[in-house]
């Protein structure tokens, strides 16, 4: 299986949302997301899924999860083309269930990469 590749999306008016998400957690918190980004990379999406590293939130819209403590991350992402996924933000989750402002959020995100990226080809 060839690794996926996950790319921090960096919005036009210079914002990378996951980075600066990144940037915001503690040493533990962040090197556990980092290292769960890493590990869907190296085994894959259906590995992630089965160990509950990855949930699929919609058609084209997943999340990468890690908890530390109580606390629970998670970036979401999605499919680009074959191996390449982008991750639009991250969150540090709350409730039961992910919130539907996240999920629009990151729908906006992706509808707003792939304008770009068609605008660039």
């Amino acid at each position: 299986m060839e690794e996926l590749n996950f790319e921090f999306y960096t919005r036009p008016n210079g914002h990378t949302e996951f980075q600066e998400y990144l940037d915001s957690l503690n040493t533990k918190a962040r090197a556990k997301l980092l290292a769960r980004i890493y590990m869907v990379a190296t085994h894959g999406i259906s590995i992630g899924i089965q160990h509950d590293w990855v949930k699929q939130l919609d058609s084209n819209l997943y999340e990468i999860r890690s908890r530390v403590s109580n606390n629970q991350q998670r970036g979401l992402y999605f499919h680009v083309e074959e191996n390449h996924y982008v991750i639009t933000h991250g969150f540090t989750k709350k409730t039961q269930k992910t919130p539907q402002r996240e999920i629009n959020h990151a729908k906006k995100l992706r509808a707003e990469y792939l304008e770009n990226r068609k605008e660039q080809l």
